[in-house]
């Protein structure tokens, strides 16, 4: 293998400045998602979600942003998952956005709560079969035994559900972040990165698209 410290890239994509920016975080970063997405980036809603247990211990895994206004960033999930599980205990939460080949990357800081019934019913039904059916099959993060057990569940739940509509699982849900701090960060020459930090006070209650929000500079 490649000596791994031999690794390394100049980053010369673009600047960063803070006459540049929104005034409101969430505007700032559908900005960057919409050009993720017309760059034709693969995946550009995909994102590093981190939760904690209680003893301590965090854990990642990548997650699809469903959603994202003025109320927050949402993703959906089967709420016997570890994650859920995780923020049943402790709804703070940190998301990640790396998008590599802009030399950009997004880091969010919130509080994740549940969705509404309502929410999760929406999104569910707008979901392929084939999707539903899976939600159904998967009891998440639980041990198994082979693959092929895991087809077969599928296989049998199809079937079950072959005609007709598919109804949501009790223990399938949804989550919207609603952030305190979210960080851009834009690649600079020579390892000096720009990044620009907003927060808000978190003694007042988050008012979305009307909150004000403190930009920062931050050192790379």
């Amino acid at each position: 293998m490649q000596n791994l410290q031999d690794i390394r890239r100049n980053y010369k994509m673009g600047e960063l400045h803070r006459e540049d920016l929104c005034a409101n975080p969430i505007e700032q970063f559908q900005s960057w998602l919409k050009q993720t997405i017309d760059a034709g980036i693969p995946d550009p809603t995909a994102m590093t979600i981190a939760t904690v247990s209680p003893d301590g211990q965090p854990s990642q895994r990548i997650v699809l942003l469903k959603d994202v206004d003025a109320k927050g960033f949402v993703f959906y999930t089967n709420l016997s998952s570890r994650k859920a599980q995780e923020l049943d205990r402790n709804s703070k939460i940190s998301l990640h956005f790396p998008w590599h080949f802009l030399e950009r990357q997004v880091k969010v800081c919130g509080v994740a709560t549940q969705l509404s019934t309502s929410e999760v019913a929406k999104y569910f039904l707008s979901r392929p079969k084939e999707s539903q059916i899976a939600a159904w099959a998967s009891k998440q993060s639980q041990p198994i035994s082979t693959r092929q057990m895991l087809l077969s569940k599928f296989e049998e739940v199809k079937q079950k559900f072959s005609s007709g509509e598919v109804p949501i699982p009790k223990f399938w849900g949804g989550y919207r972040i609603v952030p305190h701090e979210i960080e851009f960060w834009q690649g600079g020459e020579h390892r000096l990165h720009n990044r620009f930090s907003y927060t808000r006070n978190l003694a007042e209650p988050y008012l979305g698209e009307d909150q004000t929000w403190q930009i920062q500079r931050l050192m790379p």
